[in-house]
Formats: C-alpha cells, structure tokens, sequence
C-alpha cells in the first residue's frame, strides 16, 4: 500500500489508533480525522491529523478534505456506545454514515469506504452456530440496530449509485486500549491499578455466564488492511465477517485475564451491572452464545486471525 492515502475516522478510539498503526505499517500516507483529536491523544504513526466531527460542520468540509489528500480509501471507526444515549447512538452511528456517503459521492476520486460494524447486528441467534453474513439480522440493542441502520446504507449506496463501500462486521474487540465501559477494559484497569498493593484485590462481579468471540484489535486492523487492498470487484457491496471463529465462556476470559495480571483477587457476586464483553456488546443484550462465521473473510481479503486469546490479554494488561 506505499503511496496510498487512507482517512481514518475515529482515529483516536480504540480501534481507530491500531488501525492508524497497520496502515502507517503498510507504507499508507494515513489522514486520522476525530471529533476530539489534540495534542497527546493523537494516534503517533498518523501523518496528518485533522479535528473534524461531521454531524456539526459543513457537509462540504469532509469532501474537502478527502479532495485534499487524495483519498484512496476512506475507513469508519467511528461511532457512540459507552454511556451514550439512544439518540446519540443513533447520530454517530447511522446519521454520520449518510453525511459519509454524500462525501464520498462528492470527492473527485470517490474512495472506498469500509464500514466498520458489529456482530451485535445479528442479534443474540437461535443456536450455536457461528453467524455467517447470510443469517437475517435481528439486533436487540440500540447499538445493534444503529450500526445495522448505517451497514444498510452503505449497501443501499452501492447498489443505487455505483459507490465502493464494504461492510465488516466485527465480534468482541480485545486487546490494548480497550475502552473502560467494556468488560475486559475496565477489569484489566482495576487489576492494573492494584498491582503492587497489600492483599487481595476486591471484586464484586457476577459469574460472566455468556459465549462471546473476541478477536484481537491488531488482527481487525490487519483485515482493514486487507480489505484497503482487495480488488473491487471482490468486495464492494459485500458483508464480510472478521473475528476468531470461535465463542469462549466469558467467565473463563474473566479467570484468565486475573491470573495474568498476577494479581490476588477476591471476588464476590454483585447485584451491580456488569460492563459489556467488548466493542459494540451490551450488558442487555439477550445473546447467550455469539461467534461468527469467518471463512469469507478468508476467501475474499485471504485473511484469518493470528493473535490467540493469551496474547490479546497479554497486550491489553500492558496497554493499560
């Protein structure tokens, strides 16, 4: 990819900062655009740092911009969940993505624009089979049902008007920088935060009963990376699912990432509620067992997950 010019929204989120990482990695001139993007937040590998939120400025200001660096591929990290209302979930989540579209439709060279969605677009399944991208949507979250609203756009757009748009949809996101509203993130912080403190640390948390599939941050950027390369005619238009393949009792996730830290935990149920397992997951949510299917994404951007579920714990407790 050396030479090619990637805009990155979301660039100072979880995954927008691994995905800075790869493309800079790949030899792409790497544009990182957020609403908030100052100073020590800016992801360090992005060339050119733009402060833009497109909900609030004029449209034209996004195509501008896309006009300006020669946009090749154009990559939506973008978006609201931890502690955002239904309303703003609606707006960053499916509003921003037709103000996208519009800007992508304007620019002189129309880039590719990868959609990044969740496996919560599916909604909590019938059995334990992982979801492939045929299995009919039925989200049962605000989350879910937003970033299904703004998959169906991008789709809409391609088949309406010729645009390069794909949609990933990702399973549960683990590894450094995971947001403190999740699970994993938040667990990882106290443990963090403890270490090198008298006795045991103490935890009121639940039994995490659910099946989740997490896949590791630096692994969704790789399959960013790879749908950035892949050719037209393999992916515009299409619905390509990027996680492990496989669904692990949280519970079990929880354990692991304890005796990890190396950190004495006492731990006793709490009546609380309990953070989402991981990006775009729902503490409401009523899927008990998720995974997704994820041979697409082997045959169409010849990419699989590398990193284990070790090493994405590993990564997450020194990223803290």
């Amino acid at each position: 990819m050396t030479g090619t010019s990637v805009v990155v929204l979301g660039a100072t989120g979880f995954l927008g900062r691994h995905l800075c990482d790869a493309f800079e990695t790949a030899g792409a001139r790497v544009t990182a655009v957020s609403r908030g993007l100052c100073g020590g937040s800016a992801p360090p590998s992005a060339q050119r740092r733009e402060h833009l939120d497109p909900l609030r400025e004029p449209p034209d200001r996004l195509t501008r911009l896309l006009d300006d660096v020669a946009a090749d591929t154009v990559v939506n990290a973008a978006g609201q969940l931890w502690g955002a209302t239904p309303e703003q979930q609606e707006a960053a989540n499916a509003d921003l993505v037709g103000l996208l579209l519009d800007a992508v439709a304007a620019a002189p060279r129309r880039p590719r624009l990868v959609q990044l969605g969740t496996v919560h677009e599916y909604g909590p399944g019938t059995d334990r089979r992982p979801f492939a991208e045929d299995h009919p949507p039925q989200p049962d979250t605000t989350y879910g049902r937003t970033k299904l609203r703004a998959a169906r756009t991008v789709l809409d757009a391609v088949e309406a008007s010729g645009t390069d748009g794909v949609v990933l949809r990702i399973s549960n996101v683990c590894g450094a920088g995971a947001p403190a509203g999740s699970l994993l993130g938040f667990l990882a912080a106290r443990l963090t935060a403890h270490r090198g403190r008298p006795g045991p640390m103490e935890l009121d948390l639940p039994p995490a009963t659910a099946w989740r599939d997490f896949v590791d941050a630096r692994d969704v950027a790789d399959a960013v990376v790879a749908c950035a390369r892949a050719p037209r005619a393999r992916v515009a238009g299409r619905v390509v699912n990027v996680g492990s393949g496989r669904a692990v009792l949280v519970e079990d996730v929880v354990n692991r990432l304890v005796e990890l830290s190396g950190v004495q935990v006492r731990r006793t149920a709490a009546a609380a509620p309990v953070p989402s397992a991981g990006r775009g997951g729902s503490a409401n949510s009523a899927a008990a067992w998720q995974a997704l299917d994820v041979t697409l994404a082997e045959q169409l951007l010849q990419w699989r997950p590398r990193r284990g579920l070790d090493d994405s714990l590993r990564s997450l407790l020194a990223g803290v």
